[in-house]
């Protein structure tokens, strides 16, 4: 059958018009296609610095990467930074930095602490050098040829024996050395602890033994063997304590036995009460009785100079401590000989302990009382002390 003209052409019309728009149709959906980005597997989100990343992750989701990775959640926010990747490999990395930078800041407090007892133990170590050295010196000059001397009982009558941590103390008084007793009564294991021996107990009943008990043998043994220590203070000071502890509270020995004496010999017009009791004694003349070659009563200990009551150019002490440093370096001997290390050194003050220390302000204040005679005559009774350890001139004046 022959289609008219007209229909003819009408159809192929519409046919071309239908396949155009399919084929438009296909380019416009191809082109949506390659529009839409490619997802890879796995996780891999750009967290924006102005965004939560709650907006990007919902909380399930950082939980469920913060297990996987074995980090804190809060570490995959972080808005401080301008772009963070979160994946496996980079939240990995960055815990072991921070992990590696907390560790490394432990390990360095750690350190530190440790080289700063390392650098005191050092410095403990270089000052006792320092200070054998000086005395070596001192004797050398001022003593010449003491070492190679004889050592009589009576040049070691002052020195204290613990025999189990062989060490040899020499007392001085007024230098901390009832303490320095409790702690040999520790030592020696006829006391559990310092804190349980009274003053008394310290001083009359410590069943410790001194080296003048032992015979000669025994002597030198322990002198070329054991640990001689030695503890000092500034002269003045050691001298001022002396006075106020035995001459400025009740006193039934010094009083009587030093106290009337000096009051005698030194105090015009003294009273009958003060004659009899020998209370009262001034520091000016207690001074007096210090300096005068015919001392009317004796030396005593207390204020014996410490160059010859513990003799040190002839027995050449191991350790020097001193009485300013005192805890500290009482501590460090102690543990050097291997000391239990519960056992440190007690810091209680059990003579007059409502008293206040004698100070090196208090100290000025006493000497202000003397004219400047006096002081350089007290001075230079001291003088060897001074020199021997290193304890600078108390007052401008002195020479």
């Amino acid at each position: 059958m022959k289609l008219p003209c007209s229909l003819y052409c009408t159809m192929l019309s519409l046919m071309l018009l239908g396949t155009g728009s399919l084929l438009l149709l296909l380019v416009h959906l191809q082109d949506l296609s390659n529009a839409v980005p490619h997802q890879p597997s796995g996780l891999h989100v750009l967290v924006s610095p102005r965004r939560p990343a709650e907006d990007l992750m919902t909380k399930t989701e950082t939980e469920e990467a913060a297990v996987k990775f074995k980090v804190p959640s809060d570490l995959l926010m972080d808005e401080d930074s301008p772009l963070v990747v979160v994946t496996r490999q980079s939240v990995t990395k960055r815990h072991r930095k921070l992990l590696l930078k907390s560790s490394f800041a432990a390990s360095s407090a750690t350190a530190t602490v440790e080289q700063q007892q390392s650098l005191k133990m050092q410095q403990l170590v270089r000052t006792q050098e320092s200070r054998r050295r000086l005395l070596k010196d001192v004797c050398a000059k001022y003593h010449p040829g003491v070492r190679e001397q004889q050592v009589s009982w009576q040049q070691v009558s002052r020195i204290y024996v613990e025999d189990q941590f062989r060490l040899l103390y020499c007392e001085v008084p007024k230098v901390s050395c009832s303490n320095w007793k409790r702690v040999l009564m520790v030592l020696g294991g006829s006391k559990a602890s310092t804190q349980d021996i009274p003053h008394d107990a310290a001083h009359y009943g410590n069943h410790l033994r001194r080296l003048d008990s032992y015979n000669s043998s025994g002597i030198a043994s322990r002198l070329s063997s054991y640990t001689k220590v030695l503890f000092v203070r500034e002269p003045f000071e050691r001298l001022v304590s002396a006075f106020r502890d035995k001459f400025e509270s009740p006193n039934s020995y010094y009083h009587p036995v030093f106290g009337r004496p000096i009051i005698s010999r030194y105090r015009a017009n003294a009273t009958r009460t003060a004659l009899r009791t020998g209370a009262g004694v001034t520091f000016r003349e207690f001074i007096q009785y210090l300096l005068d070659v015919h001392r009317p009563v004796g030396m005593d200990i207390h204020w014996e100079p410490v160059s010859q009551l513990c003799n040190p150019c002839l027995l050449q002490y191991n350790f020097i401590g001193k009485f300013e440093r005192l805890e500290e370096e009482a501590n460090f001997l102690l543990q050097r000989i291997g000391a239990p290390k519960n056992l440190t050194f007690p810091s209680f003050k059990d003579r007059n302990p409502l008293a206040e220390r004698t100070s090196s302000k208090i100290t000025q204040g006493y000497f202000s009382q003397l004219s400047s005679a006096e002081r350089q005559k007290t001075f230079d009774f001291y003088y060897v002390d001074y020199l021997m350890f290193n304890y600078p001139k108390p007052f401008k004046d002195l020479h």
